[in-house]
């Protein structure tokens, strides 16, 4: 029995508000829901009068969302895309298909290396459909606390000051490597690390703790480069250093891979620049036979490198 003092949203009328401010008109929204324009129009109206407030206003002979449509809207797209997961969870839930996994990466750890880290889990024995998200930390545990990942990557643990209750597992750590393209990789491995003094440097941006590993490397050991770039997309520092622009750190684990694929030349070790990657939960224990399988052997592959 319905609460009478509960509003109550109808998705139907949100969807064909959702529809016509995707599709740009009222045509093409009724093109695409197969039904009349006068219909949708309707829809929206009621929409308009249960809200309190217009949500498109005429501009010539285009309709423009107002402010509060453009709330509206942004709402509208989270929902429905949502709905959309939610469909997806049930038919690849264990026992019906594809096993899932919603992994959120934080944007500051190298490529290379997540994909050693989920490279087990596609050789399960259960077809695993793998879902990856990046982003910043804050905004990853936003959703893992709403049980829309199954867990987060990162090279830091969780702040203490979270709003969220997580955990977080410490799936091994990395020592690193300067490499280079190989011509400039052979003339700085002369004399390293003094060569790296005012030697063209690709470097991650200033808020990763890869940097804040590699600055203090330069200080210990004296050594000042010359900065071409700093980048937060750290996959664009590799395309630059295998253009021969400069040097960069890459993690041990990932070391292997990187030299396959962009060619890289070792320059020499950074063992005290150090990378730790977690596994942060929701739960203290981990439950989700993929998420176990990477923490499991996580371990492992950072041993070996």
């Amino acid at each position: 029995m319905s609460d009478p003092g509960m509003e109550w949203l109808n998705y139907h009328h949100l969807r064909y508000f959702w529809t016509v401010a995707r599709e740009g008109s009222l045509a093409r929204a009724a093109e695409r829901l197969n039904v009349s324009a006068p219909s949708i129009s309707e829809q929206i109206r009621e929409l308009e009068g249960a809200l309190g407030e217009a949500l498109f206003r005429r501009e010539g002979r285009n309709n423009r969302l107002t402010d509060v449509g453009q709330l509206v809207f942004g709402y509208a797209e989270e929902i429905f895309a949502l709905g959309g997961e939610l469909l997806n969870a049930v038919k690849q839930r264990p026992g019906s298909g594809a096993l899932r996994l919603t992994v959120g990466v934080v944007d500051s750890i190298p490529k290379l290396v997540i994909n050693e880290i989920l490279k087990p889990v596609f050789s399960m024995p259960t077809e695993v459909h793998v879902v990856c998200r990046e982003g910043r930390m804050e905004e990853l545990l936003i959703q893992l606390a709403a049980h829309r990942l199954d867990l987060v990557l990162s090279d830091e643990t969780a702040a203490s000051s979270s709003t969220f209750k997580t955990f977080s597992h410490l799936l091994g750590e990395s020592g690193s490597t300067f490499c280079a393209e190989r011509r400039l990789a052979q003339r700085l491995r002369r004399g390293f690390p003094e060569s790296l003094n005012g030697a063209p440097a690709l470097l991650p941006a200033g808020n990763t703790s890869l940097r804040r590993s590699l600055d203090v490397w330069f200080a210990e050991h004296k050594v000042r480069p010359l900065v071409v770039a700093e980048c937060e997309d750290l996959a664009l520092l590799k395309v630059m250093a295998a253009e021969g622009r400069g040097f960069i750190a890459i993690p041990d684990i990932a070391m292997d891979e990187a030299g396959k694929r962009y060619g890289f030349r070792v320059i020499g070790q950074a063992e005290s620049c150090r990378m730790r990657l977690h596994a942060i939960t929701a739960e203290r224990r981990i439950h989700h036979p993929a998420a176990t399988l990477i923490t499991r052997t996580a371990r492992d592959r950072f041993d070996a490198a």
